[in-house]
């Protein structure tokens, strides 16, 4: 599969996918004859979990430690397993704060719409 058509598929620039790779982070992509990048099925499930942990707010030192590990081999497992726990436990906290300015945000909406009924009333009571 050809950059262009990963990035379209994953909704990523080719200046990032360029940049995960200059990092690490899709380690190894082949290339053609003639240079280009030819992204295989691993390099595109690479390109999937990358994509999926930078929307969960993974910083990208992060990515990058938990690759180099995984390309390190099974002795890493167990590191690989904490940066990933360490990284819930992150998020967790991170949707806990957003439910409440979740509930914060309804709260409001729902001052002004009682609001915007009570004028609705008075206005139906003055016609």
């Amino acid at each position: 599969m050809k950059i262009q058509e990963v990035s379209e598929k994953f909704s990523l620039s080719t200046d990032t996918l360029r940049y995960y790779e200059r990092v690490g982070l899709i380690p190894h992509v082949t290339r053609t004859l003639s240079g280009i990048r030819d992204y295989s099925e691993l390099d595109v499930r690479r390109v999937d979990f990358v994509k999926c942990m930078r929307s969960a707010g993974l910083p990208i030192e992060v990515l990058i430690e938990y690759v180099a590990l995984v390309q390190q081999g099974d002795s890493t497992i167990e590191a690989r397993k904490d940066i990933l726990l360490e990284q819930r436990e992150q998020l967790n906290a991170r949707i806990a704060e957003m439910k409440k300015t979740l509930e914060i945000l309804n709260y409001k909406i729902q001052v002004y719409e009682s609001k915007m009924l009570d004028k609705e009333k008075k206005i139906k009571i003055e016609e």
